[in-house]
């Protein structure tokens, strides 16, 4: 099975708190990005969403576009308006060659809730399951008749945060929903990363990779703490460098086939976790695990020669 590494430019720069890294330039994060090897990039808020405009910067350097977030709106909205609201998105991935959208989710607030304690969040009410699971399956299918398909993502502070919630989105969704599986989410959550795996691993499209110092876990859990605090705190971390079995999580999907994006998206306070650094040892590591569970790992034209 042949995978590829990509990062999420929140390493350098983070969308939902200008301070951390707001000063970067995005020609950094790109530069550094293909410095530590990685094949492609996902979406960030300083990227130009033109594909003629957009492409050729990634090109530019060696980089390919992997996926990129969208704050999705299914609960509270019509399929109808939420994919014409998706459309431009949609057409910036298809142009590039990015076969999936990271959708989450964010009815009633994310955004707003990030420096709210990890108790405080929307949720669905028990009976509100089956009709959602149909809205997000046709919202899904439109999609991929498009040409770009949903991965789904789990994410605190969202109504589908845990594994239960996560487990119970995919048994009321059909197959066009593919879901972005994410260990730092699940073990945030309170759930065992491994345990999800086994469990949604025919749905798995997409893979986020971050790991979880489990001190700071632990107090983030026991603390009721926000999100933006625990993430302040370094809950997240590149893989390799926390608690997560990272080795057992890719041996599970190399057994089952996966192909696709591994993305290394462990959101630090850049000045404590320089970039750079921590953009080179999640390559090195994920490369190195990701070999050994079994996997073909494609990478930069330099890198090989």
């Amino acid at each position: 099975m042949t995978v590829r590494i990509g990062i999420n430019p929140i390493t350098w720069t983070n969308d939902d708190v200008p301070d951390l890294g707001g000063e970067t330039p995005l020609e950094t994060c790109l530069a550094e990005t293909a410095e530590a090897g990685y094949l492609g990039t996902e979406l960030g808020g300083k990227f130009p969403r033109d594909p003629e405009v957009l492409g050729p910067i990634l090109d530019g350097y060696g980089l390919k576009l992997v996926a990129g977030w969208w704050d999705g709106r299914i609960l509270e909205r019509e399929m109808a308006a939420e994919f014409d609201a998706l459309l431009p998105h949609l057409t910036l991935h298809r142009d590039l060659g990015a076969s999936h959208v990271v959708y989450a989710d964010t009815s009633a607030g994310r955004h707003d809730g990030i420096w709210r304690p990890i108790s405080d969040r929307p949720k669905l009410d028990d009976s509100a399951w089956p009709a959602y699971g149909r809205k997000l399956t046709a919202l899904a299918e439109r999609m991929h008749d498009f040409g770009v398909g949903m991965a789904f993502h789990h994410h605190m502070g969202t109504i589908v945060e845990t594994n239960a919630e996560t487990e119970r989105l995919m048994a009321v969704t059909g197959e066009a929903v593919g879901l972005l599986f994410d260990t730092g989410h699940s073990a945030f959550s309170g759930g065992d990363p491994l345990a999800l795996l086994d469990a949604t691993i025919g749905r798995i499209v997409h893979v986020h990779c971050k790991d979880a110092r489990p001190d700071k876990l632990a107090r983030a859990r026991a603390g009721d703490m926000s999100f933006m605090d625990a993430v302040l705190d370094g809950i997240f971390t590149v893989p390799g460098d926390g608690s997560i079995d990272y080795p057992a999580i890719l041996r599970r999907l190399s057994d089952a086939g996966y192909e696709g994006w591994l993305v290394v998206e462990a959101e630090q306070d850049p000045r404590k976790a320089h970039p750079l650094t921590y953009a080179r040892m999640g390559y090195e590591n994920l490369l190195g695990m990701a070999r050994d569970a079994g996997f073909t790992v494609e990478t930069r034209p330099e890198a090989a020669a």
